[in-house]
């Protein structure tokens, strides 16, 4: 199944009871985004897709948590399920597909689908293109419902902006997700990090001396709004991954003006350039999809010189902060999408998964087969030799017998089959820009734990220890881990701030994973370990400010539980 466009998606949502209609008029000021907080993290897992049909200051309903389940997630891929569309890049990775004519032969009506992954590019048109029905050669940022998320944050941000970018001189494109703060009405703040192609391509316009082109999306089929997001080698057209999902070539038409090509369908595109000779802006703070706010720092300006878009489009959004969140479910996708080319790289790989505490990029559970000793070691090694996957701030090994989404099975093999100083590998290296416990930027401490059972002998049953402190003075969290291993309290031992509930697996998990340099805050004596997961201070070793956790104010929660029963939405507020 392929989309033709975004509100396609949304009425096969509607058909499916994925989708609640809020018809009751609400602000885009933080009420959108606690409104779909409770969404995402009510018992129903994931929640329903949310369509706010009024929103304040802006003629534009506005789309959240459309991705926010696994189902919705691979039905907006047009599958049944991830694991479906796994199998299917399996079979095309299965070299025993190509060893004989007769195979070749049988195999061939899947060969047709590499068909669909070129897109096909137009710029002559009997009709106006659908995202280019309306023209406003005098743009103004301020119609659009531009979503403020949470209290901290520097301003309004695009949340969900397809940008299109090229490489000078060539016709090779580049897609990626970049958030935007809206600066005015015709200007935005282009967050791209410094490993994200889109600064890559930034940097070679620098070095020409010439501004760079550059269009914004905001809506399309899913599937081009996941491959955004893909894990791409650079210089590989995200557009033929989309192309791929969807069984179906993406149709490209010619921005009115500069030379990038933008998806047919898209609901809104903003083009414009950026000036790599124009001094940068300050962007931010932005409450992430870690939990906590990213710090504001400077980043390049992007102007808007033309807006087009559909008669009546839908702008779509999503909001991140802790876990669980509808980027979970993106990430979830690439999960399960990306495994069989990770296991046609690394043989002993069998299944990975990436718990949502770890935030995408902080932690990586992998089940190895171990033919060899070191086997789960050559993993780890791998996974951090290899594009974002180089981040991976812990890696934790356990048998191909256990599945890695089992959390209590894993935890369990840890206590079993890792003794800290033989089996804690400690690595120094890249870390995600987001990464705050670090002392310095983008580089820090990352934690391999082997907990394959394979020429070892079982401990006896351990435990887990998880200790709330009220920190008071510098270093506190690590004077407290260390007496708890000197007395021996248990095998591994957890401290966290006083406001974390130790019975809370999921929080505690989600401090260790973001809270932790292991280099700095794990302590081993014998087959102990201990981790000190409490927020740190300047005096204690770091070059740049701990960041605030991701909040919402009283009275905004007040305001959305008062107005509760006017949304429509069938789950109890307090969800």
């Amino acid at each position: 199944m392929s989309y033709r466009g975004l509100q396609d998606f949304i009425q096969t949502l509607e058909t499916r009871g994925e989708l609640t209609r809020v018809r009751a008029k609400v602000s885009p000021l933080f009420e959108i985004t606690e409104i779909t907080d409770r969404v995402c993290k009510s018992e129903n897992p994931g929640g329903k897709a949310l369509l706010f049909e009024h929103v304040e200051g802006s003629p534009y309903p506005v789309l959240m948590n459309a991705f926010g389940t696994d189902g919705r997630m691979a039905l907006s891929l047009g599958a049944d399920s991830l694991e479906d569309i796994a199998a299917d890049i399996d079979a095309y990775l299965d070299f025993g597909n190509y060893t004989s004519v007769s195979k070749l032969i049988s195999f061939a009506p899947k060969l047709l689908r590499l068909l669909c992954c070129f897109p096909i590019r137009s710029s002559i048109h009997l009709r106006r293109p659908s995202c280019q029905q309306v023209i406003e050669r005098e743009p103004d940022l301020g119609k659009l419902p531009v979503l403020q998320c949470w209290p901290l944050d520097g301003g309004r941000f695009f949340t969900l902006p397809l940008v299109f970018t090229k490489y000078p001189d060539t016709k090779l494109q580049n897609i990626g997700m970049y958030r935007m703060q809206v600066l005015d009405s015709r200007t935005t703040a282009m967050h791209w990090q410094k490993h994200k192609d889109g600064a890559g391509i930034y940097e070679a316009y620098r070095k020409k001396g010439c501004p760079m082109p550059v269009s914004v999306v905001l809506g399309g089929d899913p599937a081009i709004t996941y491959a955004s997001t893909a894990p791409l080698p650079p210089k590989l057209d995200e557009m033929m991954l989309a192309g791929f999902l969807r069984k179906r070539p993406v149709k490209m038409v010619k921005c009115i003006t500069n030379d990038l090509y933008v998806p047919e369908d898209a609901e809104f595109v903003l083009e414009g350039y950026v000036d790599p000779q124009e001094d940068l802006v300050w962007e931010g703070p932005f409450g992430d999809h870690t939990g906590y706010y990213s710090l504001a720092d400077w980043y390049p300006k992007f102007h808007v010189t033309t807006i087009t878009r559909k008669k009546h489009p839908v702008y779509p959004a999503t909001v991140v902060g802790k876990p669980p969140m509808e980027d979970c479910y993106m990430a979830k996708a690439t999960e399960r999408i990306f495994l069989p080319i990770l296991k046609m790289v690394i043989p002993e790989l069998r299944d990975i998964h990436l718990p949502f505490e770890g935030v995408f990029h902080n932690c990586a559970v992998v089940s190895v087969k171990p033919s060899y000793p070191g086997a789960a070691r050559t993993v780890m090694n791998a996974i951090w030799g290899m594009g974002q996957m180089r981040t991976a701030k812990m890696i934790v090994a356990v048998d191909e017998t256990i599945d890695p989404s089992d959390t209590a099975a894993v935890w369990r093999e840890v206590l079993r089959y890792a003794h800290p100083g033989e089996d804690f590998v400690v690595s120094k290296g890249p870390l995600d820009a987001l990464d705050h416990s670090s002392d310095y930027p983008l580089y820090g401490g990352r934690l391999g734990i082997d907990a394959t059972s394979k020429g070892k002998e079982a401990f006896p049953q351990g435990s887990i220890f998880v200790l709330p402190l009220h920190k008071e003075q510098p270093w506190e969290g690590r004077q407290k881990a260390l007496a708890l291993l000197e007395e021996k309290k248990a095998s591994l031992i957890v401290v966290v701030d006083e406001d974390v509930d130790p019975s809370d697996h999921s929080t505690v998990m989600w401090r260790v994973f973001n809270n932790i340099d292991v280099t700095r805050d794990m302590f081993t004596a014998g087959r102990r370990a201990a981790f000190d997961a409490t927020r740190k201070r300047l005096e204690e070793g770091l070059s740049r400010p701990w960041p605030e956790d991701i909040v919402m104010t009283d009275e905004v929660r007040k305001k959305v539980s008062e107005k509760w029963s006017t949304y429509g939405i069938d789950h109890d507020k307090n969800s």
